[in-house]
């Protein structure tokens, strides 16, 4: 254990004139209950870190907290046997980071049952993938699992320069897919083109004051969709038929303009994708998985590097709309 050890961390605290994000020395005290010790390498930048360090997020229960959803680094102590000293591990999901101090630290603190023992991957290239790439690889994977194969026609991703999407792309370009990416960044073309996308689009629907019809024509044989709102509904309107949309987010909004009609009479499947309560035993078989057969192919292309006492910088670009793929934030020395 660290004993009375002191080390440097980021802190949200709520205050009369909104949520400020400190730098600040604090003791293994601070970090809560938990059975594994980790010294943290890296985190990551998240929408969600964003709410967490915004007034009225509405993701953070109590400050003061350490954000980061994300901790990738390793293990200095374990009260359970499945984890021992220098374990490479990430944990990531339930209530890191919201409820429960995350990976803006040195150090952290969290229960076995959410931590997951790297294979096949760095802890950096961990924290490059986080949450955002988990979730893209869970969506990957719920489309195979419902039957959609490179060989049923081309697969659409929204959001493609997300982080949600650009994992996505990679992902599935490849397994071999087909993959049409759709952007609202006019410049982003050559860079999704060398992930792999066979095309890229723009935002769907092209006039966001349409209508959706109730069915288009049938394009994708799937789609992972990171936006939501009417453009879920134009997706879902155009999916062939037996073909699915896994849906992770709501950045255009969480009203679902559509029908029936897509489910009933083409036999789509609205697929919901959920990694924060992931089961555990789920969760390490498919970060196994993302060391192997699903580790994407130009991950370095897209992550980009940050120390975390810029959190807070990269975090408002990514609140703004001016970010594009994945930001690891380096703790180690950093501080």
């Amino acid at each position: 254990m660290l004993g009375t050890m002191q080390f440097w961390a980021m802190v949200a605290h709520e205050t009369d004139s909104g949520v400020v994000l400190a730098r600040e020395e604090v003791g293994d005290d601070f970090l809560g209950a938990g059975t594994v010790t980790i010294k943290v390498h890296f985190s990551s930048a998240n929408f969600k870190d964003g709410l967490a360090i915004t007034p009225g997020g509405g993701v953070v229960r109590n400050y003061p907290i350490i954000p980061g959803i994300d901790i990738s680094g390793e293990v200095v102590s374990s009260e359970e046997p499945g984890f021992a000293p220098g374990d490479l591990v990430i944990a990531h999901g339930y209530d890191i980071g919201v409820a429960h101090n995350g990976g803006f630290a040195e150090y952290a603190r969290v229960p076995a049952e959410w931590v997951v023992k790297l294979d096949g991957l760095t802890t950096r290239e961990a924290a490059a993938l986080g949450t955002a790439g988990f979730t893209a690889a869970m969506s990957v994977q719920a489309l195979l699992e419902r039957g959609v194969t490179p060989d049923s026609g081309p697969v659409l991703v929204t959001g493609a320069t997300g982080g949600v999407g650009t994992v996505a792309v990679d992902i599935l370009a490849g397994l071999g897919f087909e993959v049409v990416a759709s952007t609202g960044k006019t410049d982003a073309g050559e860079r999704l083109s060398a992930l792999g996308a066979k095309s890229v689009i723009g935002r769907l629907p092209e006039d966001p004051e349409a209508k959706i019809r109730p069915l288009g024509k049938a394009q994708w044989a799937g789609a992972v969709d990171s936006v939501g709102g009417k453009s879920l509904a134009y997706v879902l309107s155009s999916i062939q038929y037996g073909g699915a949309a896994a849906v992770s987010g709501l950045t255009g909004g969480t009203a679902l303009p559509t029908t029936v009609m897509p489910f009933i009479l083409r036999g789509v499947s609205l697929l919901g994708i959920d990694s924060a309560h992931f089961a555990i035993g789920k969760r390490r078989e498919l970060w196994a998985r993302l060391g192997k057969d699903l580790k994407p192919q130009h991950l370095s292309d897209y992550e980009n590097y940050a120390p975390i006492t810029e959190a807070e910088q990269v975090l408002s670009a990514i609140s703004a709309g001016q970010h594009s793929g994945r930001t690891v934030l380096g703790v180690a020395g950093e501080f």
